[in-house]
């Protein structure tokens, strides 16, 4: 089975061609929309609990929709009356989570890819002013071997872009992987059209929905707020 990108209708104004080749979950209505709509109310929030389990769903139904793109092939095993054939994916998964929002969305997709090797990076806006452009500080990365393995780069909010193209910019290993995916909760069509510019044309977008636009402090409307806070607390 060869790879399969979709392309979805773009219901807003702004840059159609962005919207090509991205799944977005909530353009088809499922419980999907449920778990969404319960992150982004401000009185359901206030439940940590709640808010990372949500988070774990949606991960575990983007992974499921994921998984039906990737090439498979035929396995023989054993059962207990007879052998029998069965389709299993032909490249191993390796999950990359950008700390620390991404851990509950990132076990979500553990649950569809429950063998799959898992790296960690760190990455963090630095503080800017109004008219300075946006830093990323890449702390921390531990990472199995990438080599020839599907890999799926998790992070429920892809605002910018710029953390996840910093982090693709540091891991050269991405270079040797089979397949690049990046999966998000809540995506702004500006961080999508920045990682398509810079980004192999190879790589593979999926996102729970694309929400409007970036505000002038660069977060996303509506979006859902800070879902590191949200999931574990603020930071000092």
């Amino acid at each position: 089975m060869s790879h399969e990108i979709f392309g979805m209708p773009c219901k807003k104004s702004l840059n159609c061609t962005v919207m090509e080749e991205v799944f977005v979950l909530n353009e088809t209505h499922s419980a999907a929309n449920i778990f969404l709509a319960q992150l982004r109310d401000v009185e359901q929030q206030k439940d940590r609990y709640k808010f990372r389990n949500h988070l774990k769903k949606l991960g575990f139904l983007l992974g499921y929709e994921l998984s039906k793109t990737l090439n498979y092939e035929s396995n023989e095993i054993q059962s207990p009356l007879a052998q029998t054939a069965v389709s299993l994916p032909k490249k191993d998964i390796v999950l990359i989570a950008i700390l620390r929002a991404a851990m509950p969305f990132c076990d979500g997709f553990l649950e569809v890819f429950e063998q799959a090797s898992v790296g960690f990076v760190g990455a963090a806006r630095r503080p800017f002013q109004k008219n300075e452009a946006l830093q990323i500080d890449l702390s921390y990365a531990a990472l199995p071997d990438l080599n020839q393995k599907t890999v799926i780069l998790v992070d429920p909010m892809l605002a910018t872009g710029k953390s996840t193209w910093a982090t693709v910019e540091q891991l050269n290993q991405l270079k040797t992987a089979d397949s690049v995916h990046i999966a998000s909760v809540v995506a702004a069509p500006e961080g999508i059209a920045l990682l398509k510019e810079k980004l192999p044309s190879s790589t593979q977008y999926w996102t729970c929905a694309m929400d409007e636009r970036l505000n002038e402090k660069l977060y996303i409307i509506p979006g859902l707020g800070d879902a590191g806070d949200l999931a574990y607390g603020p930071k000092e």
